[in-house]
């Protein structure tokens, strides 16, 4: 039999994709098909985002439909791996199998005055405890009790089993296996503020807490588990699904940062670094929030974890709100036609800032301008912000007790654009590594799935070709000044919130 295939769906916050990886009797992984459609997003209101499942559900079943048609066929496919933006929160129906509400994604902000009432009521503490994580929208449990709240007798049907609950991952299998598997894997479910770290189960107090009944909550299962098989008639064949974390546990995988003291930084939507901590539950000092790192063949390792909201959604906003590129791949050479910055700062507080901020109510912001400024440095200013952020991320992550790392491994979209990659390198003092294969969220869950499958004996498997690597050269006063800078803009965004 030829080289097996694994079927990796990758569902992001923008678009849908499914890849074949033919993997080779030497464990490493080719891509052998693809196929991606754009997702809509809906934003209803200031501050909500949401998406449409059901939209979802059938990119899915499109994408798959179409790898697996360019692959030859079903019958190679060994298992299934499926990795998904996390904390976007699905209600549906169990009898019709159809949503009850459009999913709200992960940079909704819509339940902010419902965690400002639990954290007034001295509740952040003991969530943060269980789950490593705080109080904020950001995370699925709001969300469904939101979600809840809309649909009539939500909490009664829920406990009834009538209403489901679940992530986009949950939501996925529920679909692909018929309406057989309500499941879901532990880096999804440490990301919804209803799992305790140390048992990795779903905790009752929490699910109380938030007015969540653990009726409506999919079994929480390993990455590598099996977590039910494809419904025949949607493929082709009853391939099992094997392999399941969400998108940033995924990317640390695929990028092989399996061992304590290891990170990577995946710059999509948003950006999320992920440290690798081990067995160990590191409590953050720095705002970090303790997460699952990857938990497979027996193991579970920790993490900590920072989140950037907006990266390559600034570079949105930038063609699509401002009209200031027709092209986002024309960022790189606009912001090159500049000397520098000319003291312009965009903090892109779209959807509020992540760590080690943790203000929701923080709103994009500009600072420096004068009657030179044109388009060009609000275009520098985006770009360069995703380097000030990173910056912060990695001064709270030594703040934690963690060694200075020597190279950053990136990947995701923006990391195409040489011009931050540089500046990242510069801004952070650090070298860059950018691997040659750039679907790292997609290999992770193929690594996974294959391993679960027992395609592969290892969760790991040896890089393809050689990364690109971008290496600090700015001087130490030119950083200085700059993230000087940078923390005066971020201090007008925080100002500007609170004075509202």
């Amino acid at each position: 039999m030829k080289n097996a295939l694994i079927l990796s769906i990758d569902q992001g916050t923008t678009s849908t994709r499914a890849i074949a990886f033919e993997v080779s009797d030497k464990g490493v992984f080719s891509v052998l098909a693809v196929s991606q459609i754009e997702l809509a997003q809906h934003f209803p209101h200031s501050g909500w985002v949401e998406h449409d499942a059901a939209e979802i559900w059938r990119a899915v079943l499109q994408t798959c439909r179409e790898v697996v048609t360019k692959a030859g066929g079903i019958e190679r496919f060994a298992a299934i791996g499926i990795t998904n933006q996390r904390e976007t929160s699905v209600i549906w129906d169990v009898q019709t199998g159809e949503p009850l509400h459009r999913a709200i994604v992960w940079q909704d902000r819509r339940t902010a005055p419902e965690m400002d009432a639990l954290k007034a009521a001295g509740h952040e503490e003991a969530v943060r405890a269980q789950t490593g994580l705080i109080l904020d929208p950001y995370f699925s449990a709001s969300k469904y009790a939101w979600l809840l709240d809309r649909v009539e007798n939500g909490r009664e049907r829920a406990k009834a089993g009538e209403i489901k609950l679940g992530t986009i991952d949950s939501w996925l299998m529920w679909k692909l296996t018929g309406g057989q598997s309500h499941v879901t894997d532990v880096t999804n479910a440490a990301r919804t503020n209803l799992m305790a770290l140390q048992t990795l189960n779903w905790s009752p107090s929490l699910c109380e807490l938030f007015g969540v009944p653990l009726a409506a909550l999919p079994e929480i299962r390993p990455s590598d588990a099996r977590f039910g098989d494809c419904e025949p008639s949607l493929l082709g064949k009853a391939v099992p699904i094997h392999g399941v974390a969400g998108d940033q546990q995924s990317a640390l995988v695929g990028h092989g940062a399996l061992e304590a003291g290891e990170a990577k930084i995946t710059y999509g939507t948003g950006a999320f670094l992920v440290a690798n901590t081990g067995e160990k539950i590191v409590k953050s000092k720095a705002r970090l929030l303790a997460t699952m790192g990857w938990a497979a063949d027996g193991k579970v390792r920790y993490a900590l974890e920072g989140s950037i909201f907006s990266a390559g959604s600034a570079v949105q906003w930038l063609r699509d709100g401002l009209k200031a590129l027709s092209d986002s791949r024309q960022s790189e050479a606009i912001a090159q036609t500049l000397p520098d910055n000319g003291g312009v700062y965009l903090v892109p507080g779209f959807t509020g800032l992540g760590a080690p901020w943790w203000e929701p109510d923080a709103r994009g912001t500009v600072i420096g301008l004068t009657r030179d400024s044109g388009p060009a440095h609000l275009v520098r200013a985006a770009l360069e912000s995703l380097a000030y952020q990173t910056f912060d991320l990695l001064e709270a992550l030594e703040k934690d007790g963690a060694p200075k790392l020597k190279r950053l491994r990136v990947d995701g979209g923006v990391t195409a654009n040489a011009f931050v990659m540089q500046f990242i390198a510069d801004v952070c003092a650090i070298e860059v590594e950018r691997p040659a294969f750039q679907e790292m969220t997609a290999l992770g869950a193929a690594r996974l799935a294959a391993f679960g499958a027992g395609v592969t004996d290892t969760v790991w498997s040896p890089p393809q070709t050689a990364p690109a690597v971008w290496k600090p050269r700015m001087g130490e006063d030119e950083r200085t000044m700059l993230l000087k800078g940078w923390r005066r803009a971020v201090k007008a965004a925080i100002v500007a919130a609170q004075d509202e």
